[in-house]
């Protein structure tokens, strides 16, 4: 730990930011560490700390990086990287995060989620960076937690059924026209930056896991959030609008859209039980009923019937069953 921190300090004082005052601001559910540094003149930037030998790798990081501002969007500038000890420095976009703006003030759900969303129509229309494909294989290895840990019991039974009816739907996702998707697109990652203009008026974190994919899929990520509510109306209207600035057929688009939320959201509830079972944080399980809502939404869609067979002996996460995650 004293030898890391001491590359830090290394690292800032080659950089031009020692001194600086450094606060812990964030962690997120990686091994990386953010830190806001402020100089005695008031300005600020982020060290983003990312050890390598905890499999960290702050190389995609900075590559995304540059190709969402070269797509006109606002992901943070890369002032300075140490690839190698796994440290960058970063421009400073704020704490205004539209989770915390829109409980403040749920008035701003509609202008914010349709900012987000004009984030998206830009760049599904950008040329997609080359990047691993989220194909038919890895929609489905996706799912696996939720056998593993929601339904460690029943799970190989259920999961046969499941993928027996879900691989039909994979296989024609993999099929559809590849956008570049960032995978973690929610309202705890992105910031308002009033001061911008149009898209880069939205703050882009948490991107460097992103995969070539369908264009539904970040679409889901944001209006299916785990940790808040976004109600059907918001959802509905949303998704109209994306579809009104886009040249994809509404049908097969609301298919798409319904079976990636069925299979993010399954996932979802795996992680949830495991971060329970395995890692001490029953927290996450109070969650739980949110994501299940919203995979019976996405169910209901009539094209999903087989998925909805399959899934249909899935216990719902009643007041004991949600007991039986947090103690088991």
């Amino acid at each position: 730990m004293v030898a890391r921190r001491d590359q830090a300090a290394r690292f800032l004082s080659e950089s031009g930011w020692n001194p600086a005052r450094r606060i812990r601001i964030a962690g997120d559910a990686s091994n990386r560490a953010y830190d806001r540094l402020t100089r005695p003149d008031g300005t600020t930037a982020i060290l983003m700390d990312a050890p390598p030998d905890t499999g960290e790798d702050v190389r995609p990081f900075i590559r995304l990086a540059a190709y969402l501002r070269q797509c006109g969007l606002s992901a943070p500038a890369v002032m300075a990287a140490d690839e190698t000890a796994g440290f960058l420095l970063l421009e400073d976009l704020g704490d205004a995060l539209f989770a915390t703006l829109m409980q403040d003030d749920p008035s701003l759900q509609q202008p914010l989620y349709k900012a987000s969303v004009d984030v998206l129509i830009a760049l599904h229309r950008a040329d997609p960076l080359a990047l691993p494909d989220c194909d038919s294989t890895w929609l489905t290895e996706m799912t696996a937690p939720l056998f593993d840990w929601y339904l460690p019991e029943a799970g190989a039974e259920i999961r046969s059924a499941f993928l027996t009816a879900f691989h039909p739907f994979a296989d024609q996702i993999a099929a559809a026209p590849r956008v570049t998707i960032l995978r973690d697109y929610h309202a705890q990652n992105l910031l308002w930056l009033p001061g911008r203009a149009d898209v880069a008026r939205v703050g882009i974190l948490d991107f460097q896991d992103a995969l070539a994919g369908h264009r539904a899929y970040d679409l889901v990520s944001i209006l299916q959030d785990a940790r808040r509510d976004v109600t059907a109306e918001i959802e509905a209207e949303m998704q109209e609008y994306y579809l009104s600035k886009s040249p994809v057929d509404p049908a097969d688009f609301r298919r798409s859209y319904a079976v990636l939320g069925v299979q993010r959201n399954l996932r979802i509830l795996g992680i949830f039980a495991r971060l329970a079972k395995r890692d001490g944080k029953p927290s996450y399980v109070d969650l739980v009923p949110r994501v299940w809502n919203y995979v019976k939404r996405n169910l209901a869609h009539p094209d999903l019937v087989p998925l909805a067979r399959a899934l249909d002996v899935i216990p719902e996460p009643t007041p004991a069953f949600l007991e039986q995650l947090k103690t088991t």
